[in-house]
């Protein structure tokens, strides 16, 4: 059953026209993203749709009764009550009902020797109960529990006035309430912007589980992928709708594109076929030739012509490294810090060797974006040392662009820092980051947090750092944007550390996620799939070898063990002669990369030098897998 449809939707501020025609078709039930570039007018389209603006042209047509509820980016909570009472407001009808049922209660107590005013009171009494019970009416204070916690709210914090939130905490308590008032269409605009991992896991879960439908507006191509069973994409005015997730939606749009292309291009050769057909039906100027001319003309005029497909501007950027690195790069060392008498970390070790992409995740207020402070020299630490490996450069990136500043124009902004380039060139860098024209004159104030980001980028490529801090690199960043930032990194040829709550971005780039806790950090080889999944292994060998009293470890190798000890003596011995061979070539091998790091023509090439330097790494590792494959092998034929 269709929920919500729009028809032919036009809508334009002055003489800049944001939608063109948009239709729209949302099924009961689903789970639709909305992506597009930043201003191409999804937040529009969620006004217009939520009734808080109305369009130019088109109508909007909303299954009867249907309630439309809306989590936009500017919460704006004022009032006195605390997060409990805010929250509790909406329930009050069914608190009314309760309250109500007591008074009832009371009545029936006082007219229990009246068998007609008791049975009229205790009928009435049973149809209010049955609407309170499916009003929820025992579970609400269990719901606004569960909610508050799932969202990031410590218990405690009820008391709390909401107006002393911070924004971000306005948000989550407004997204909370919204989730708890559960109406049949559920519009929520970024609503993972201001949540750490574990709380936007627990809304993808929630938002799956969710009796209404659901239209979201996100960047997080992660959360997505989770959620979402449609997609709609806003571009160059027009909408397009798609189906499946978005991994899905990627793949379709690219068919799209190629395929409007093929017949855009096929059809213009056939235009370009008629027109030459009828110029020379007119060179020939006879009435019947020029009968034939015009009667091709007419057909030619209507035919609906297929419009060029084109795409919004993307940035175009890369990162280089203006010298490489010794092979260890960055040693923290039992490091510790805290403020006001509160530890965020300590007993933090961290080890990066040259070409590592390490992410580091962890819960709000772990010290995350603290760590890369340190690591920056822009904090002291309380305990600990930070050590930099030979030739190393630190490029920060600051999620919160402090390094700008406000009152220069953005041209100036670069040039001031790399007065060597010339004009041309540094406008040329800024029009990589689509920043053109007149734009490079705006005050780096007035600027959109997108717009710095870039700016903010943009210094960062020009500088040739070997060692890129990215604290939360893709905020601001629309998809497009986020897609050449990874691509940038992934040809990066120096070390990455970063901050990030993307885990659509942690995927693309990260080889190693290092999850930071109060009591330290602790490591896991992969992405963030990777991470997940050797979770869920941690958790289930903790049980399975809480029962048998050993470690997930141990239980690994004797698994291995049994398998071998099955297998004849001959074949264990021919593997374990291969597996000494495979040993003796790899050391070989190692032995090879070791000389040619030491060689000028590699170790002034950086191109190479990252090569080489990746290539000894792999055999290294697999070195150590076929002494730990042979060592089960020699144990398991004795």
């Amino acid at each position: 059953m269709i929920l919500l449809t729009l028809q032919n939707i036009n809508k334009s501020f002055v003489m800049n026209e944001v939608l063109r025609d948009v239709n729209l078709s949302l099924a009961q039930g689903s789970r639709m993203g909305l992506v597009g570039v930043n201003g191409s007018g999804k937040s529009t389209l969620f006004r217009i749709i939520a009734g808080q603006m109305e369009p130019d042209s088109g109508t909007l047509s909303l299954m009867k009764g249907a309630r439309v509820g809306m989590l936009t980016q500017d919460a704006d909570i004022q009032s006195d009550l605390t997060i409990q009472e805010e929250l509790e407001r909406v329930f009050e009808p069914v608190r009314e009902m309760e309250a109500r049922l007591r008074d009832m209660e009371a009545k029936m107590a006082e007219v229990h020797d009246d068998p007609a005013a008791f049975k009229q009171l205790s009928d009435a009494y049973s149809r209010l109960m049955s609407r309170f019970e499916d009003a929820g009416g025992y579970e609400w204070p269990s719901r606004i529990q569960g909610v508050l916690a799932g969202l990031g709210f410590a218990r405690g914090r009820e008391t709390q006035p909401a107006r002393l939130l911070s924004g971000g905490e306005k948000t989550r308590l407004c997204l909370a309430r919204l989730l708890l008032t559960q109406p049949e269409l559920l519009m929520l605009d970024e609503p993972t912007n201001h949540l750490d991992l574990k709380s936007t896991q627990w809304l993808e879960d929630t938002l799956k589980k969710y009796r209404g439908t659901v239209l979201v507006i996100s960047h997080d191509r992660y959360f997505l992928n989770a959620v979402c069973d449609c997609m709609a994409e806003l571009s160059m005015r027009r909408l397009t709708q798609y189906t499946g997730n978005y991994d899905q939606f990627a793949v379709q749009r690219q068919a799209n594109i190629e395929r409007q292309l093929k017949e855009y291009k096929l059809q213009q050769a056939e235009i370009a076929r008629q027109e030459a057909i009828i110029a020379r039906y007119r060179m020939y100027n006879r009435e019947k030739s020029i009968k034939a001319a015009e009667s091709r003309e007419r057909r030619l005029e209507k035919l609906e012509r297929i419009e060029k497909p084109v795409s919004e501007q993307r940035v175009r950027f890369n990162f280089q490294a203006r010298r490489r690195t010794g092979d260890d790069v960055l040693m923290v060392k039992q490091l510790q810090k805290g403020f006001e008498g509160r530890v965020l970390f300590e007993g933090l070790d961290l080890h990066l060797r040259a070409g590592d992409r390490v992410a580091i995740i962890g819960p709000n207020g772990v010290g995350k974006s603290t760590l890369l402070n340190i690591i920056a020299g822009k904090l002291a630490p309380d305990k600990g040392n930070v050590i930099f490996g030979s030739n190393v450069d630190v490029g920060y990136y600051d999620q919160q662009q402090a390094q700008l500043h406000p009152e220069k124009d953005v041209l100036n902004e670069i040039w001031d820092d790399f007065p060597r380039l010339e004009v041309d060139r540094v406008r040329g860098v800024l029009a990589l980051f689509l920043l053109t024209g007149d734009d490079v004159f705006q005050r780096v104030g007035t600027l959109s947090g997108g717009e710095r980001g870039r700016v903010a980028l943009a210094k960062l490529m020009l500088k040739q750092d070997n060692l890129l801090l990215l604290d939360e690199p893709t905020n601001h960043l629309d998809m497009d944007s986020r897609e050449v930032l990874e691509a940038a990194l992934d040809d990066f040829d120096g070390t990455l550390l970063t901050v990030s709550h993307d885990r659509y971005f942690i995927n693309k780039v990260a080889t190693r996620v290092v999850e930071m806790t109060p009591d330290g950090a602790r490591e896991y080889l992969g992405n963030y799939d990777n991470y997940l999944e050797k979770k869920r292994l941690e958790e289930a060998g903790i049980e399975e070898a809480a029962q048998a009293g050993v470690t997930r470890t141990q239980l690994d190798k004797e698994k291995r063990l049994k398998r071998l000890q099955k297998e004849s003596a001959k074949a264990l011995k021919q593997k374990l002669q291969q597996a000494e061979a495979d040993i003796a070539r790899t050391e070989e091998l190692i032995a090879q990369l070791e000389a040619d790091m030491g060689r000028p023509e590699i170790y002034s090439n950086p191109a190479e030098s990252t090569r080489v330097a990746k290539e000894h790494r792999e055999a290294q590792a697999r070195l150590d897998a076929l002494y730990e494959e042979w060592e089960a092998l020699s144990e398991a034929s004795s």
